[in-house]
């Protein structure tokens, strides 16, 4: 099975960090974003993988190599401009063999299993995972009389969903991507309206998008605890 990571942006939320390196390869306890992905797709019989670089490229090149450190095998779409989303995936269509792939953003941290989005394709294009919305403020709850009756710490909204930034992907995708700008608001909005995509809703998984340095402490402090369920095999 093969999966795209797109890993090119700059990540400036996460300056300073990204100055001297691209944000993929940032390091939580002494291993880079994009490790972790790797390690997680492999352990789910993922082992083709194309990276999708441009910012700090060789940086990225250099770390990774061929895959073969890791037993996978990885080949890099390098843009020279960005892309976008929807550009950059375009742009690494000659390096997708399979009819079905697996693409994700190159920030998530994530223990969800991609066998549900393959499985729901069927007649769809594409299937996306859905995450449970995390609330970025507490939450104060009251009774009818307006006392408070308890306070909720930055919940999980669980009726409200959000991209997870992971896709499954029909070959065929590949033709309606645009040469610049995101999936995101080009193509899927698209399928969406003719109905040819499908969203999976994944609950009690862990997910985590490294957008800020918040994201990133809160990760050392996670990994640090469970090293073993985010690195194994």
């Amino acid at each position: 099975m093969q999966a795209l990571i797109l890993a090119g942006g700059y990540g400036k939320r996460l300056r300073p960090y990204t100055e001297n390196i691209p944000k993929p390869l940032i390091p939580i306890k002494g291993r880079p974003i994009l490790e972790y992905q790797l390690h997680w797709l492999r352990n789910q019989g993922v082992n083709r993988f194309v990276f999708l670089v441009g910012y700090k490229a060789d940086k990225i090149i250099e770390y990774f190599g061929d895959g073969s450190r890791w037993g996978v095998e990885i080949e890099y779409s390098v843009e020279d401009e960005p892309l976008g989303t929807g550009g950059a995936i375009r742009n690494a269509s000659k390096y997708v063999d399979d009819d079905i792939f697996i693409v994700l953003n190159g920030d998530v941290i994530t223990d969800l299993r991609i066998l549900p989005l393959l499985e729901s394709l069927g007649g769809y294009k594409a299937s996306i995972a859905l995450i449970p919305m995390p609330s970025p403020y507490g939450i104060v709850e009251t009774d009818e009389e307006g006392v408070v009756t308890r306070f909720r710490e930055k919940p999980i909204l669980e009726d409200k969903w959000i991209n997870g930034g992971v896709y499954a992907l029909r070959r065929e995708v590949l033709r309606i991507l645009p040469e610049k700008g995101d999936i995101e608001k080009t193509v899927f909005p698209h399928l969406a309206e003719e109905k040819l995509m499908v969203g999976v809703k994944y609950q009690g998984v862990f997910w985590r998008s490294i957008d800020t340095i918040k994201d990133l402490e809160y990760m050392e402090e996670k990994v640090g605890k469970y090293q073993n369920y985010f690195i194994s095999g």
